[in-house]
């Protein structure tokens, strides 16, 4: 009978210490938050040419040496014609075509995008909020719920010191280290 009280104690002892560490993670992930986006996006004047300029490195640009550029184009039925370019390693030019959809339809500034297509479907989209935006449009800052991705944007090759100061001091507020992000060469 002693043996079974001992254990039942350390059952309740393993589920108290399981349960304190579960609601401790939860709330080290809830005082983070997710990223704030912008109130309010003009998808009219958001269209066109970006040029990158940084970027937290991620897999499916490892192929792109410099001159990473998006642009932008609103179709008839409201979702947003993607092309991202990049120079190579060998100096060839690497294009992605996809497509974004409004996720936030109040604000404009959640969407989603994918770069996979079967038979017109497309899949596996991925989150694109805009978590900083320039009042003229001269710079975006593009993040996801998780920071797992980050970029800077811009509607020119290169950016000055102070503004892109600015744009650190935005990200370390949304809680990104701005040292995650690599600076993109545009020659």
């Amino acid at each position: 009978m002693g043996k079974l009280i001992f254990l039942k104690i350390i059952y309740l002892t393993l589920l108290v210490l399981i349960m304190n560490t579960e609601i401790r993670s939860q709330n080290l992930n809830s005082e983070k938050g997710e990223p704030l986006t912008v109130d309010s996006v003009d998808l009219q004047k958001y269209i066109g040419l970006w040029y990158e300029i940084a970027k937290i490195p991620n897999s499916f640009q490892r192929s792109c040496a410099c001159n990473t550029t998006a642009t932008y184009k609103l179709r008839e039925d409201g979702r947003i014609d993607v092309i991202n370019r990049c120079m190579g390693n060998d100096s060839s030019i690497n294009e992605a075509k996809g497509i974004a959809k409004v996720a936030d339809t109040k604000t404009n500034s959640k969407l989603k995008v994918s770069f996979v297509r079967i038979f017109g479907i497309s899949l596996f989209w991925g989150d694109y909020w805009i978590i900083g935006l320039d009042i003229d449009y001269k710079y975006a800052i593009i993040g996801s719920p998780n920071r797992k991705y980050g970029w800077i944007l811009s509607r020119t090759p290169k950016l000055s010191h102070d503004v892109l100061n600015k744009i650190f001091e935005i990200l370390t507020g949304q809680g990104y280290n701005p040292k995650d992000f690599e600076m993109t060469e545009q020659n």
